[in-house]
């Protein structure tokens, strides 16, 4: 390659490099240690050229919670948007010791990947040449005739683009539908149709056509398009069948969310407090509830201090303009002069408002995002707490007609709990479950619930459902989500969201035995993580296999007692049972939140050969990577001497105790 060429090549905008040549240098920047995209934004922070905020390298850190995202490519993007050259990052890798990297970034030679081909044409026919260079990034083209130039010519961009989008229709039945897409792009592009988020069988061409429409035909409808590097979703297109009059009348009165997220907080395993049950089967109910309601769920039992204001503080990411807020909690929890406060499962004893977090605090800072709805669903005690006479008043506080509360009991009173066997409901969520998916405004819904609530003669006279609103707008828990109005920043976020609930993939281990051991994985709640193992191929000569998992992380809460069980119940699992497969053995691992790092652990496999008697074993260490709500990393961080701002859903109470027992107020 000529000197030129190398020159051109170094002098090239980093953004403007081949995403493959990027991809190769973030795998290796993406990689722990001293030699990382961390030590790369550290030495490029003590430049004077680049400012890059502590924000924005934040930012960067949280795309490893996002499908293939890349922290070091992300950095590169935001180098790349203040100039940064091939040039400069080749001596900033230099100035790391990446080497490996340094190779990659080299420039390639050229490569002709497509010839122009002889052709016979008449006379004032058009013709078209093509020839097309690969690897080098930078390809300057040149045409001879006869060894003469003709001109010059520049490769065309082939990435893949939709042209033509699906549009709305509203037709009355027995018409016409019709629904077009169009790309561009190389290879030739491929289609797939989806309705309501599910792949349509046969829709695989850029029209979808239904010759007579009914009421079943009514849905959301879009096209994926890939040409086998890169793959896009269309537009969305909502087609109605009915009455046009109808449907401009709802378009009218129906009020949609940008989105809907949701928070859900249970705190039972108190260190030096009474301990309660309720909130597990609550938490795990209103979280299956949402999820119908299309909420983004993130469910956590059992935190701290520091991780409940971690989380509050990720829920609080996640919340723009026009987006639904929900944040429930169930536990321990107070409230003084107006404010409610809300335990943490490490609370010292007594416990004041600089160890709890003030519902109120989290008010304002959601309204500051201009949400469309702020739901608080207080499932707890609120009786006074005679060791805290602190008087909280958030500050600048708006005035907003967005906000509901619904608090399990009245001001000063206790909340209560059903106890059946080994599970338990308290008394609030044995109602709201019963009306939660019904099309109603939120408000209306919950004065039902109270209604449900005052007809039960078991707390008859003793837990009253308390409703506060400011909400003027006819909003439900059942709108619809204009997702087009989400920004990008939002979706991003909510991506982040998502990777909460994001499990292993299954997996078979090989041993050299010739024994085969099927992993795999389940969700109960956002940091509780079903393992279960079965043995699905065995050699005929061996007489006695079993398989165990075993040697887990410190921070994780794993009794040794309950791993490698025949049931899900024996390991403490009530809840996800029946979705479980059977014939297995199973593990349950909660405090998925404390990870500091992957999750390992080994599968212990003993076995027996026909006709010896001795046992002999195999061991395989398995790294899964961050499962679930491990990927927030919200362990680490130091507390505040008190950090209202940060609090949490009002506080302090108990929803769990026995049977027309109260779930305790401020625990002494």
């Amino acid at each position: 390659m000529s000197s030129d060429s190398q020159q051109q090549f170094y002098s090239l905008n980093i953004n403007s490099l081949q995403e493959p040549i990027l991809q190769k240098v973030c795998e290796l920047l993406d990689q722990a240690g001293d030699k990382g995209w961390r030590r790369l934004a550290a030495i490029i922070a003590k430049t004077s050229r680049y400012r890059l905020s502590s924000l924005e390298l934040h930012q960067c850190s949280l795309k490893v919670m996002e499908p293939e995202g890349s922290p070091a490519r992300s950095l590169l993007r935001l180098m790349g948007d203040q100039g940064c050259t091939a040039r400069e990052l080749a001596d900033f890798l230099q100035s790391i010791g990446q080497s490996n990297a340094i190779q990659i970034l080299s420039p390639p030679a050229v490569k002709v990947a497509e010839h122009p081909e002889s052709m016979a044409v008449r006379s004032g026919q058009m013709v078209k040449l093509r020839c097309v260079a690969a690897q080098h990034p930078v390809v300057d083209y040149q045409w001879f005739k006869m060894d003469k130039e003709v001109g010059i010519s520049m490769l065309p961009d082939n990435r893949l683009q939709i042209c033509i989008q699906p549009q709305p229709q509203n037709l009355e039945a027995g018409a016409k539908l019709v629904l077009e897409c169009g790309a561009i792009g190389k290879p030739l592009p491929s289609y797939q149709w989806y309705k309501n988020g599910v792949a349509m069988v046969d829709a695989t061409h850029r029209v979808y056509t239904v010759a007579k429409v009914s009421a079943e035909d009514q849905g959301s409808y879009y096209c994926r398009v890939s040409n086998g590097n890169e793959t896009e979703d269309s537009k969305k297109a909502e087609v109605v069948v009915g009455s046009a009059k109808l449907w401009t009348h709802c378009t009218m009165e129906c009020t949609e969310a940008t989105d809907k997220v949701a928070l859900l907080i249970g705190n039972m395993s108190y260190r030096n407090h009474p301990q309660l049950k309720a909130p597990m089967v609550d938490v795990y109910e209103l979280t299956n509830l949402l999820r119908q309601l299309d909420f983004k769920v993130v469910s956590l039992l059992d935190l701290t201090e520091v991780e409940m204001r971690n989380t509050v503080n990720e829920f609080l990411l996640l919340l723009d303009k026009g987006v639904y807020g929900l944040l429930y909690y169930a536990g321990h929890g107070y409230e003084n002069f107006g404010s409610s406060f809300m335990v943490p499962i490490d609370a010292p004893k007594p416990y004041g408002s600089p160890n709890c977090l003030c519902v109120q605090s989290i008010l304002k800072l959601m309204q500051e995002k201009e949400t469309g709805l702020n739901v608080f669903l207080l499932d707890m005690c609120r009786k006074r707490n005679q060791y805290d006479d602190t008087i909280f008043i958030p500050e600048n506080l708006k005035v907003t007609a967005n906000i509901v509360f619904g608090y399990a009991t009245c001001q000063g009173a206790e909340a209560f709990e059903i106890q059946r066997s080994d599970l338990a409901n308290g008394i609030f969520m044995k109602f709201l479950k019963k009306r939660l998916l019904e099309k109603k405004k939120i408000t209306v819904l919950l004065d039902e619930v109270g209604e449900d609530m005052g007809r039960c003669v078991l707390t008859k006279g003793i837990q009253a459902l308390e409703i506060r609103s400011s909400l003027s707008a006819r909003r439900a828990l059942t709108d619809k989500i204009q997702r087009k109005a989400c920004s990008p920043d939002s979706l991003a976020r909510n991506l982040q969201w998502d990777k909460a609930n994001e499990l292993p993939d299954s997996m078979c281990i090989e041993f050299k035995c010739g024994v085969e051991i099927q992993l795999g994985f389940a969700a109960e709640f956002s940091n509780v993580m079903i393992i279960y193992s079965r043995i699905t191929r065995k050699p005929d000569n061996i007489s006695h296999c079993t398989a165990n998992v075993t040697d887990f992380p410190l921070d994780l809460y794993v009794d040794p007692k309950e791993t490698n069980k025949e049931s899900p119940e024996e390991t403490g699992s009530f809840l996800v049972s029946k979705d479980l497969p059977e014939h297995c053995l199973y593990t349950r691992l909660s405090s998925l939140q404390k990870l500091k790092e992957n999750l390992t652990f080994t599968v212990c496999l003993t076995y027996m050969y026909d006709g010896v008697e001795e046992m002999l074993d195999e061991r395989k260490k398995i790294d899964v990577g961050k499962p679930l709500v491990a990927k927030l990393d919200i362990h680490s961080g130091v507390l505040p001497a008190h950090s209202p701002v940060l609090s949490l859903i009002v506080p302090a109470y108990s929803p769990v105790l026995s049977l027309i027992v109260p779930a305790h107020g401020p625990v002494t």
